[in-house]
């Protein structure tokens, strides 16, 4: 049986481990560090953690302040109150100054459940890959957040981790690698591409399963980091069978679809159908129903991909 395994959980335990091996890492959160799981790190390290209240906007300014004096300064909180109530001090303050702040948000997309609209952020995938110097990361299951986390203390400079609350299925293994902007090709056809990341990259390799049965062949791409793009593996594989699918628990406008979309337009066009929350909020309900609802599941998927070998062959 597949293991499951949320993502904030794997955060929280890297947080600890890394905070053993570098001193100079601190941590600030929001008031919510239980739910982020940076409690961990608090009572591990006291001296290094910093609940700032319900001050995000104040919390991205002190964490640039801690990160011009040398620390590794991780930022937690719900992606709606990172993203979007801290925005101008994310744009202005840590990214304008290149400030080595890493923003991990969690309860990321629709997968947050009863909570609502109100927390469900489908929206910050594109709020942070706008911004200029910034990087983007949403690992697929908590193997990888682990390695994300850990490859975010060596990598100087802004960085966004995105983040989910309910727990997914750990589909890598600790062998795998991990290099932020390299993605990871995960299973390998002759008919379709299917670039995925987050929760839905496990869906994309079930739809893959399901349509080898019916005689089409999916690649699988795991694609962790969406700024900066692996435009050189997107490119290589797409040649190779041209027609695409994406796969995003986010809004398809200005997501990975529309990042994809992009490059195959400038590079290499083909048929190519968007996984994606379509101009709507969220709503309260059950994560799997709301997958439904939204038609985030691996039925939307193997629908998309059939489309889009169809549209190949016209």
């Amino acid at each position: 049986m597949t293991e499951m395994i949320a993502t904030r959980q794997a955060y929280g335990e890297a947080l600890v481990e890394l905070g053993e091996q570098n001193k100079d890492i601190v941590v600030l959160d929001a008031d919510l560090s239980k739910s982020t799981t940076t409690a961990k790190f608090g009572k591990k390290f006291p001296e290094r953690f910093f609940n700032m209240g319900v001050a995000e906007a104040n919390m991205m300014n002190t964490a640039a302040g801690l990160a011009a004096c040398g620390k590794v300064a991780f930022v937690s909180s719900f992606s709606i109150f990172a993203t979007g109530r801290a925005w101008e001090q994310i744009r202005n303050t840590v990214c304008y100054s290149g400030l080595n702040v890493k923003i991990v948000a969690t309860h990321s997309g629709v997968s947050v459940g009863p909570d609502g609209a109100s927390h469900q952020c489908i929206e910050d995938l594109s709020l942070m890959q706008v911004i200029p110097t910034m990087t983007v990361i949403e690992p697929c299951d908590a193997i990888e957040t682990k390695k994300a986390v850990t490859a975010a203390t060596r990598y100087q400079g802004p960085l966004y981790i995105r983040l989910g609350r309910a727990a997914v299925p750990v589909i890598t293994r600790r062998e795998d690698p991990f290099v932020i902007g390299k993605a990871n090709i995960l299973r390998t056809g002759r008919d379709v591409a299917i670039i995925a990341c987050g929760a839905l990259v496990a869906n994309a390799l079930t739809a893959a399963e399901v349509l080898s049965k019916d005689g089409i062949e999916a690649t699988v791409v795991n694609m962790h980091t969406i700024k900066p793009l692996d435009k050189e593996t997107l490119l290589q594989v797409v040649k190779q069978v041209n027609a695409v699918v994406t796969a995003e628990q986010h809004v398809l406008d200005c997501g990975l679809g529309s990042i994809v979309a992009s490059v195959l337009s400038r590079n290499y066009p083909v048929p190519i159908e968007m996984i994606g929350i379509d101009n709507r909020f969220g709503q309260s309900g059950e994560p799997d129903i709301l997958f439904k609802e939204y038609h985030l599941l691996p039925e939307d998927i193997i629908r998309a991909a059939k489309k889009a070998v169809g549209r190949k062959k016209q």
